[in-house]
């Protein structure tokens, strides 16, 4: 079973003011999640604390392992939640665990980098495994002929650890994952508000290529949402209601970083440069829209009653929603053994070690109660904290 280990997982401190905060005053608390494939254990960190901090959340977005975590949550009550991304977590890296940790960035680097190399020839537990005969030797035409795993082993194990029947009928957890569909190019979101969330749309969503084939839904093939937009931000702040909403934004990649040294070093920044969420940008553009909306709404405001009646008049006058926002901006911070395989070295070291580095990015921003107070008109409706950025502890 799931060990955390020994000396390295902290207790949860008493953040009842900010759940008090946060009950008061939000409506909506809303989970995104960003892929990264085994980096994504660093997001049931965050949120096993804010289950056991009592923060209720009643939406989850997510993109490839983000949309596999984000259904496991949507997909169980709150009891059986952590334990089921346990279990997940778990099953996905039972196949490496080192008997011992080595000392010193670069042997745990060597230590990791045989872990991917397994990844890679053997597959992972309960996930994928690797496709024979090869896509070489595949029909021409036939989905095994796209990608070199096959992910039938993940279908399996969302069946065994998301109650989709729960999920669809009775979870208070709004389910939303973003997936590419291949023929036209777009950007597609599979929402539970619109309709039933089944095993195909979780796995579409994470359905890399090469490696993992694409998803046949509804006649169209889709692959990982990634391709497009690596984060759901811009998806929910395009839908945030009119009520006050609590967003954490946890991301796998850091857009910024340090100038590479090695060839190697040259991989891993251009992967975090190319998957990092542009979560300043998005926001960025919606407090600018948020801006425009409140000025149509001043200026509407202002004229005489005979233009209501006008269509211009009524169109303008759909702009005039003042969604707040309170954004929390979580980044995985990258450890020094970390190097261009760390989204796919699943040893159970590395897991746990992501794990608790989520649970420690969440507590350390929960010590700031001030953070979670309620946009301001100052603000324009949107509010940013990142513990990395505004913070010295």
């Amino acid at each position: 079973m799931f060990q955390f280990k020994p000396g390295k997982r902290q207790s949860v401190e008493d953040f009842s003011a900010v759940r008090k905060e946060v009950e008061a005053n939000y409506k909506n608390v809303v989970l995104v999640l960003q892929g990264g494939g085994a980096l994504g254990s660093y997001q049931p960190g965050v949120a096993e604390v804010l289950s056991e901090v009592g923060l209720d959340i009643t939406w989850v977005a997510g993109i490839s392992i983000g949309a596999i975590n984000s259904a496991i949550i949507a997909g169980n009550p709150p009891e059986r939640r952590i334990d089921q991304l346990r279990a997940f977590w778990d099953l996905v890296t039972s196949r490496v665990q080192w008997p011992f940790i080595p000392s010193g960035d670069a042997a745990r680097s060597m230590f990791n980098q045989l872990s991917s190399f397994s990844a890679l020839a053997f597959g992972q537990p309960g996930f994928f495994e690797p496709r024979f005969p090869p896509p070489q030797f595949q029909p021409p035409g036939s989905i095994e002929a796209l990608s070199i795993y096959d992910t039938t082993p993940l279908r399996n194990t969302l069946e065994t650890l998301v109650d989709f029947d729960y999920l669809n009928e009775k979870s208070p957890v709004r389910l939303s994952v973003g997936a590419v569909n291949i023929r036209s190019g777009n950007f597609v979101y599979f929402d539970s508000r619109e309709r039933r969330i089944r095993p195909e749309h979780i796995m579409a969503s994470g359905s890399l290529p090469p490696g993992f084939p694409p998803v046949e839904i509804e006649g169209e093939l889709y692959w990982d949402g990634g391709l497009v937009s690596n984060t759901p931000l811009s998806y929910v702040l395009s839908r945030a209601p009119h009520d006050r909403s609590l967003i954490f934004q946890v991301d796998l990649f850091s857009s910024t970083g340090n100038r590479p040294r090695t060839f190697a070093e040259l991989g891993e920044r251009e992967k975090d440069i190319q998957f990092s969420s542009r979560t300043r940008l998005n926001t960025d553009m919606f407090r600018q829209m948020q801006r425009s909306r409140r000025a149509v709404g001043a200026l509407l405001d202002k004229l005489p009653k005979e233009f209501h009646d006008m269509p211009e008049y009524k169109e303008l006058a759909k702009l005039r929603m003042k969604a707040e926002v309170n954004i929390i901006h979580l980044i995985y911070r990258r450890h020094g053994y970390d190097r261009e395989f760390k989204d796919y070295e699943f040893s159970r070291n590395t897991m746990v070690d992501h794990w608790n580095a989520g649970r420690d990015t969440i507590m350390r921003t929960l010590r700031h109660p001030e953070w979670f107070c309620p946009p301001t008109e100052a603000d324009a409706g949107v509010v940013t904290h990142d513990i990395n950025r505004d913070a010295d502890d």
